[in-house]
Parts: C-alpha cells; sequence; structure tokens
C-alpha cells in the first residue's frame, strides 16, 4: 500500500527547526505532551519524529507504550538501560556509573517495590535520572540528542508512581551540567535530551490541574485536532500525479494512481481524522484490481468500512462525562448559527448558561472537540458529521 503522510507540519517543524538545534545548542527545552481522542495519530507523529532522529544518528528509545497496570518506572528503566548500553556506559569503570547501572536494572527487573527501595538505598525514580544525566553527558561527548517516546500516559493511574515518572524525566531534561569548550573554557549547559508524552486528553487533569506549575514548566502540552482538507489533498497529489509503483504477477513493475474523484471521495469520508483517513485508503486500494483507484472503488471499500468508522465516533462519544456529551448533543441539534453558549445550554436542559462554562471549557481547551466563541463550532468534524447528518453513509 502507499505510505501516504498528510499535515503535522507545525509539530514535525518544532522537532526540526527548534527542539533540536536548541538541545543540540546546549539550551533548555521543555518536553513535550501531545495529547489528543483517538484516532488523530499522537503515536504516530511521535514515531515519525522518532524515526527521523534515528536517521540523524540520534539515540532514540522505542515507542514504550504503556499498559494499564503496568509498571511504568520498570518499563523505562528497560529502555534506558538500553541506551545506556549504546552510550558506552555499560563499560565503564567507575564505580559510581556502576552502582547506578546495578540500581537501575533493579527497576527493570523488578519494578518499584518496597524491598527493592530498601536494597538499594535510593528511590527508583531518582536512580533512573541519574543514569538519564549520563546518557546525557555521553551524548554531549559525541554529538547527539537522546529522545524517549512514552505513549498511554493516561494509564498511570497510580498517582505517586506518575509523580515519579514526571519528576524523573522532568529532572533530566533541567538538569544543567558544565562542559569544557575550547578557547572559552568551562560553560553551563542542558543535557540533549528530548522527551515525548502522549496519550488521551485526561492525562492533561492528572499531570497539569495535579502537579501544578512545575509540570507547565517542564512539558509543553498541544491537544491535536483533525486535519485541514487541503493537507488531506497535498497528501493524496503525488499518488495522482506519479502513482506507486507495484510488483505486477509477471515480475515486471506497475503503477497505480488515484483518480481526482477518487482523492475528493476519501478526503469527504475522513473528516480529518487520521484513522478514517488510513481506513477510507487502505479499503479503496484493495477495493478494485485496476491500475486506477477509481470513485467507485473508493464507495465500495467504505461500505465495508462503515461499521468501524461508526464505531470510532461512538466510543470517542461514549468516553465523555455525561455533562459534556450532553453538551455536544445539544450543540449539534441547533442550526450552526445559534449554537451560543446559551443556546446550546437551553437546548442541553441546564439550568443557566453559566452551567454549561465547565464542560464547554473542557470540550475546547482539553478535548479539542469544539471551538468556543460568539457562535460555536465543531473542531472535531467526525463528530458534527455523525451527529448532524446521515454520515459515514455514502451515496
Amino acid at each position: 500500500m502507499p505510505e501516504i503522510w498528510a499535515g503535522r507540519t507545525e509539530q514535525l517543524s518544532d522537532w526540526r527547526d527548534v527542539l533540536r538545534p536548541r538541545l543540540q545548542a546546549g539550551l533548555f527545552e521543555r518536553g513535550r505532551t501531545i495529547l489528543g481522542e483517538p484516532g488523530l495519530g499522537k503515536s504516530s507523529l511521535v514515531r515519525r519524529i522518532a524515526a527521523q532522529a534515528e536517521r540523524d544518528g540520534d539515540w532514540v528509545t522505542p515507542q514504550i507504550r504503556l499498559a494499564l497496570g503496568t509498571d511504568p518506572l520498570k518499563r523505562i528503566a528497560a529502555e534506558v538501560l538500553r541506551l545506556a548500553e549504546e552510550a558506552g556506559l555499560a563499560a565503564a569503570r567507575e564505580n559510581r556509573i556502576t552502582v547506578l547501572l546495578d540500581r537501575v536494572q533493579s527497576v527493570a527487573a523488578s519494578g518499584v517495590s518496597v524491598g527493592l527501595r530498601d536494597r538499594v538505598g535510593v528511590e527508583p525514580h531518582i536512580a533512573l535520572t541519574e543514569v538519564l544525566v549520563e546518557v546525557g553527558h555521553a551524548a554531549i561527548r559525541q554529538g547527539r540528542v537522546v529522545l524517549i517516546h512514552v505513549d498511554e500516559v493516561q494509564n498511570i493511574t497510580d498517582e505517586n508512581l506518575l509523580s515519579q515518572v514526571l519528576i524523573s524525566l522532568g529532572d533530566a531534561i533541567t538538569r544543567e551540567v558544565d562542559v569544557d569548550v575550547p578557547a572559552v573554557g568551562v560553560v553551563t549547559r542542558s543535557l540533549p535530551i528530548a522527551v515525548y508524552l502522549t496519550g488521551l486528553p485526561e492525562f492533561d487533569d492528572r499531570s497539569g490541574a495535579r502537579k501544578g506549575a512545575t509540570f507547565a514548566r517542564r512539558f509543553a502540552t498541544t491537544t491535536l485536532e483533525p486535519i485541514d482538507d487541503d493537507d488531506l489533498r497535498s497528501a493524496l497529489r503525488p499518488l495522482i500525479v506519479s502513482g506507486w509503483e507495484v510488483p505486477s504477477p509477471e515480475g515486471t513493475m506497475g503503477l497505480v494512481r488515484l483518480s481526482p474523484d477518487a482523492a475528493e471521495t476519501i478526503i469527504d469520508v475522513c473528516r480529518g481524522e487520521p484513522f478514517l483517513f488510513q481506513l477510507a485508503g487502505q479499503r479503496a486500494w484493495y477495493a478494485g484490481d485496476g491500475d486506477v483507484i477509481t470513485r467507485d472503488d473508493v464507495q465500495k471499500g467504505w461500505r465495508q468500512a462503515q461499521p468501524e468508522a461508526i464505531s470510532h465516533v461512538e466510543r470517542i462519544l461514549e468516553r465523555l462525562p455525561q455533562r459534556e456529551r450532553e453538551f455536544v448533543t445539544a450543540m449539534a441539534e441547533l442550526p450552526p448559527r445559534d449554537r451560543s453558549q446559551g443556546q446550546i445550554a437551553a437546548r442541553a436542559g441546564f439550568a443557566k448558561a453559566t452551567d454549561a462554562g465547565t464542560p464547554s471549557q473542557r470540550l475546547d481547551r482539553v478535548r479539542g472537540i469544539i471551538g468556543r466563541g460568539k457562535v460555536y463550532t465543531f473542531r472535531h468534524r467526525a463528530i458534527e458529521a455523525f451527529l448532524t447528518s446521515d454520515w459515514p453513509t455514502i451515496n
């Protein structure tokens, strides 16, 4: 299948033009927290950034995906040990580094427990920070940047563990060290360590509001929105003009192209959702067997995908707290020009308009589903289409 990437230029250029150059220069940069509803491509975005970092020779952890109930320090420790080995610390003769590696090895093997703390004589998250600092020193010596990606961070439900993870990673990226610069002397610089945290919007409550200003000083949060149609159009254009090489049954290479009206149909049905964009494209690719993917192919494939598209949007709506779901439903029932906070609140049955303040703020700031203003709008276009039309039905 064709490899298509659409949008997210702001986040990609942030790594290329801001974060990595500043870290290489020894300047402090906050970690990046990328949140959003399911299907918006959070993990895919950071995996793409990580792939670019690896091509540039940086030290990158794989996607550290945290399932519910996982000991996050244990998972992160295992990947930090791999970075330490890549940095050459495993062969270090300094007793201090050997002791640190042994402590983190214990965390990676056993996780966090009272017995472990008693045995190593130091909190596991502190040992983890110190090994990261040593990896950072090695990265400075070798001209590398370290990238750590922790995914599904909303699954860290234990407040104590969440605090330890954020403190450990935050202490590492804010640590300043002295280095000798030829002809200049000793210069203080930050370690070249980048941390990306990705997950659902619920993480914003546990990390930001409950951890206070410290987290905000150490991590910059972005809430992803659906992708603009013009970005999707640009991503599909090469498939229309140049085509995609595929092997033929005879062993030669042929080209498959996408017709312009087929591209527009894909854009229309996916409503800016990366997951639905991938789903529509995949089903269209397999729907026909000609040299051109036609609009009929897209329609045929999408009809097969409709149950999955419905389930995707329904899962997002079911995740919303009751008041937020009532607000969104009432907003969808009103004509677009009448979607003011007062009218939405009245339609939802709230006692007064101000009762809609908190749900609407969260739907806007935390979830990125609506946009507030004099007239409220939907930023999540698949939810709007699902609630206000016969989408995902296609003629």
